[in-house]
């Protein structure tokens, strides 16, 4: 970030006089905080207000301020607010369509009472009645409350750095695909991959992430040359892994789906078999509309018929569904897109490996299998693996068949 010149004014008790450059500590923790090894996080979405806390205070910049400002030793929570395109903190308006804190000292910040690493932007919304929250810090920081965030951090070694390699590829995938056009690169939530700040840092899984510092997975493009893919993974894929093509829709050589005895020996019966799960007739269509309007013109949903599904013998996927209307029209969905969309959390309804069938007036999802989409590495499969003593190479070289590993930084 540039400045014309450079002011800071010091508050709680401190004279302005000796202080025209800025912290040594704050200089050095809001250099680069975007740069290419960085990443991008959303942390909320749309909000109004939030509370603030760092210990030894902070620095606030703004992309129309000629200097900054720094708040020492400030005590408590302090409360951002933006009101009227306005943004209001102790007392203060700043008027400016983005806001930075950068921590002095431990570069740590808590935001509504969690710890995070990095720098925080505060970038209001086009209306200026709300704002997102977006952590900037290093990819290694990031990756040290994602991977016990995804995995146990207490699994054999070689899983968490199977992990830690499989997340620096997804982030580092979306990051470059996505991010360019936007504010931030990924999410916190299961809707990218978890991450959950400085609370998830431990010291088996940061060993994992500094063991595989830097590396990520390529696989050859259709132009011969080697890039990185979005190196997905889930929880269980129930004895076989889904080609990428027929849930995400893109197409990969190592997410076409592989083999895997694994998870079978490692994961809990409950989590393998899911136990039947109803929906009644009303909240499936009130939901499908909701999230597609474009099939509204159904009226209501009178049937869901399998159109394709992945056979493996012992268990099936669906990957397409019809949905006939009592209209007489018709629409189609993935099979993942369809149970995300009855079951947001997906925790009930744990993955598109089971039958759909109507009892009554209610949607019944029966022999259910595995949790997840079931694309890419399958993460009981991997603590089998481990523990069979297969290195973290080993283990990614089985779910991301015909991938490398290259050491980006």
């Amino acid at each position: 970030m540039k400045y014309t010149r450079m002011l800071i004014f010091v508050l709680a008790g401190i004279s302005l006089g000796g202080c025209l450059q800025r912290d040594n500590a704050a200089e050095a923790a809001s250099a680069n905080v975007d740069g290419p090894f960085h990443v991008r996080v959303l942390l909320l979405n749309g909000i109004s207000s939030c509370q603030l806390n760092v210990d030894g205070g902070f620095e606030i910049t703004t992309s129309d301020m000629a200097g900054a400002i720094v708040l020492q030793d400030q005590a408590g929570p302090v409360e951002i607010t933006i009101i009227d395109g306005k943004w209001t903190l102790l007392g203060r308006q700043i008027s400016s369509e983005n806001i930075t804190i950068v921590p002095r000292n431990k570069a740590v910040f808590s935001l509504n009472g969690e710890s995070f690493r990095g720098v925080l932007h505060l970038i209001a919304k086009t209306e200026r009645k709300s704002f997102d929250a977006i952590n900037s810090l290093p990819m290694e920081a990031y990756l040290n409350g994602v991977v016990s965030a995804e995995m146990p951090y207490y699994w054999e070694q070689q899983a968490l750095q199977a992990q830690a390699v499989a997340a620096r590829t997804y982030c580092w995938f979306i990051k470059n695909s996505f991010g360019l056009g936007r504010k931030w690169d990924v999410r916190r939530t299961q809707a990218s991959q978890m991450y959950k700040g400085i609370v998830a840092e431990t010291a088996r899984t940061r060993e994992a992430v500094a063991k595989t510092a830097g590396k990520i997975l390529l696989c050859k493009q259709d132009d011969g040359s080697m890039k990185p893919f979005p190196a997905y993974y889930s929880s269980t894929c129930g004895g076989h892994t889904e080609n990428s093509k027929n849930v995400f829709g893109d197409s990969y050589p190592p997410l076409r789906g592989v083999d895997c005895p694994y998870c079978w020996d490692s994961v809990k019966v409950s989590i393998l078999f899911w136990p039947m799960v109803q929906f009644d007739k009303k909240t499936v269509s009130r939901r499908i509309f909701k999230r597609y309007p474009n099939l509204k013109n159904l009226k209501s949903i009178e049937d869901i018929i399998v159109t394709r599904q992945s056979d493996y013998g012992k268990f099936k996927r669906i990957t397409m569904v019809k949905l006939v209307g009592s209209s007489g029209k018709e629409g189609l969905l993935r099979g993942e897109d369809l149970r995300l969309t009855i079951d947001p959390t997906g925790a009930r309804i744990k993955s598109a490996a089971c039958r759909v069938i109507l009892i009554g007036d209610k949607w019944t999802f029966v022999a259910g299998r595995g949790y997840g989409h079931g694309v890419g590495m399958c993460q009981y499969g991997v603590l089998k693996m481990a523990r069979d003593g297969k290195s973290a190479k080993e283990i990614l070289r089985h779910y991301y068949p015909g991938s490398k590993i290259k050491k980006l930084y």
